[in-house]
């Protein structure tokens, strides 16, 4: 039997002495280098972990996630038993799980008597505001510590953003690059440049062939996990199997040097790529591991900037993969933590349709968004461009909410937590803060999805066509996007040679592309495209 079974089995009704710190540890903080465990003593306080319903039901998560996170969960609990840790951990089918974090913390302050519960800070806004509530709920003292393995404190950030006009993740990435000494010489950036993302958009061809992510088979606690989501979420989206990802460090870090061996030197000119039967390219699928905590981001960083100075990979691929993360990962981060909790609520797009049911069921005649759909329905992954300049783009074009946006992304990704992934759809995806995060909206015609990928071949719609019966919609779309938001967009630098091509069109070519628009948006509302 595994050692987790039996202790999940077991703890919940034992009994324990001398219990200073209850330190809950949550799916995302596992980290054997955790602030709470380093301020901990295994030999006074007593770790608890939980799997609850209330998170799984959270947003309708895609199974793989929640199998990903349990199995990670129950492979870091051995891992801390290891190093002499108590470990309390309430499975999901305890029978006396109360299925939420705050009465399971209850039970087990009941249970262990701690004098105080000790906790790194949860990465999300509820969550956290959940913890600061214990110290009444229970009558104890909680004491919260910084989660200290982002690389920019929430002072930092603040400080950073303090009396700027506007908040732009280049000038933050140069910091961080500064702080951090990464890809520097001196006080200049290697190749005398910050930023090689223009050399990042080679167009892919359809022979090319990517040597596929490193996968790991599951073993019998995956296994179990495997059972347990499908006996209680049997009607969540996306498959389980086969299940290959990495659920402890050992695996998460062979998984990056296979990466840094094998995909990273041709990440860089095809990051923005898109081929159809090859969902992941170059990209490294290390993102749900950084996220928990199987991963370091610092260390991540410096493999990639020594694969650089060894020859092994270009400056261009390296900058980009350290910058999504050094840049772009913390500072939405940064963003999140410092306009929370009224960012969840900006619509400054006015954006009120509801999200269309094939993006739950892949059920569309447009081939780059079934694409997209499908592999994430069976990979719980999308990779950057396919999130922004296909289903990001679909629904800012349509004027979906973006906060039900923002709950299908978080559900259907096995790395989206809600610090990294809310801003990069409220803000980056969908331009619903108003500009505060990005210069200008994400929105591309069929024009780019064509230069970019081959889900235009065999389409339903034609990609040539702007206004006709069977024109591609992103077409119609994007300029129906652009004229109704003329006031608010007309101004921006960025998009002044749209309004100048779209002045330029003929009185009648505009009415016949904006009346196709609203053939398309009608059809959203019957549930055809």
């Amino acid at each position: 039997m595994d050692d987790h079974t039996g202790f999940a089995s077991g703890a919940a009704g034992a009994k324990y002495m001398s219990i200073r710190s209850l330190i809950p540890v949550f799916a995302d903080q596992l980290s054997p280098d955790l602030s709470c465990l380093r301020a901990g003593d295994p030999d006074q306080d007593h770790i608890l972990m939980m799997e609850v319903r209330a998170e799984g039901d959270q947003v309708w998560h895609h199974r793989k996630k929640l199998v990903y996170l349990f199995s990670a969960m129950r492979h870091h609990a051995r891992i801390l038993r290891h190093m002499g840790w108590r470990v309390d951990y309430i499975a999901l089918d305890d029978p006396r799980n109360s299925g939420n974090f705050t009465q399971e913390i209850g039970r087990a302050v009941n249970r262990l008597g701690p004098e105080r519960i000790l906790l790194t800070e949860p990465g999300e806004w509820r969550v956290k505001t959940m913890a600061q509530s214990w110290r009444d709920d229970f009558n104890i003292p909680v004491d919260m510590l910084e989660d200290d393995r982002f690389l920019c404190s929430h002072e930092e950030f603040q400080d950073w953003a303090r009396d700027r006009k506007q908040l732009r993740m280049e000038y933050f990435y140069r910091d961080m690059r500064r702080k951090t000494g990464l890809l520097m010489k001196g006080s200049q950036p290697l190749g005398d440049r910050w930023n090689f993302d223009p050399e990042n958009r080679k167009t892919p061809k359809e022979e090319m062939c990517f040597t596929p992510p490193a996968a790991f088979p599951p073993d019998s606690i995956t296994r179990e996990v495997i059972d347990l989501v499908t006996r209680h979420f049997p009607d969540r989206i996306g498959k389980i199997r086969p299940f290959r990802m990495a659920v402890e460090r050992a695996q998460a870090e062979e998984a990056a040097r296979q990466f840094i061996q094998t995909a990273l030197p041709r990440f860089g000119d095809y990051q923005d790529a898109m081929l159809g039967g090859q969902p992941f390219m170059a990209h490294s699928l290390l993102s749900a591991y950084i996220n928990t905590g199987l991963l370091e981001p610092l260390k991540l960083c410096r493999m990639a900037e020594q694969a650089y100075h060894d020859g092994h990979a270009p400056l261009n691929a390296v900058e980009g993969f350290i910058r999504q993360i050094l840049g772009w990962r913390e500072y939405v981060r940064g963003i999140y933590w410092l306009k929370m909790p009224e960012y969840a609520g900006l619509n400054a797009l006015d954006a009120q349709r509801d999200l269309p049911g094939f993006y739950w069921t892949g059920d569309t005649g447009m081939s780059c968004m079934r694409t997209v759909i499908n592999e994430t329905m069976n990979s719980a992954y999308a990779h950057h461009i396919q999130r922004l300049m296909i289903t990001g783009n679909f629904a800012l074009l349509a004027g979906i909410n973006p906060y039900q946006l923002h709950e299908w992304y978080l559900a259907v990704y096995a790395d989206a937590f809600e610090w990294v992934e809310m801003p990069n759809t409220i803000g980056m995806s969908q331009f619903a803060d108003d500009g505060l995060l990005g210069s200008k909206p994400y929105a591309a015609s069929g024009n780019y999805i064509n230069r970019m990928s081959d889900y235009c071949r065999g389409c339903l719609y034609d990609v040539k066509d702007r206004d006709g019966p069977m024109a591609c919609p992103f077409n119609s779309l994007y300029w129906h996007f652009m004229d109704r938001h003329r006031d608010r967009l007309a101004a921006n630098p960025r998009l002044s040679n749209v309004y100048r091509n779209w002045d330029r069109l003929e009185p009648d070519k505009q009415s016949a592309c904006l009346s196709r628009a609203e053939t398309v948006l009608g059809q959203l509302n019957t549930g055809g495209l």
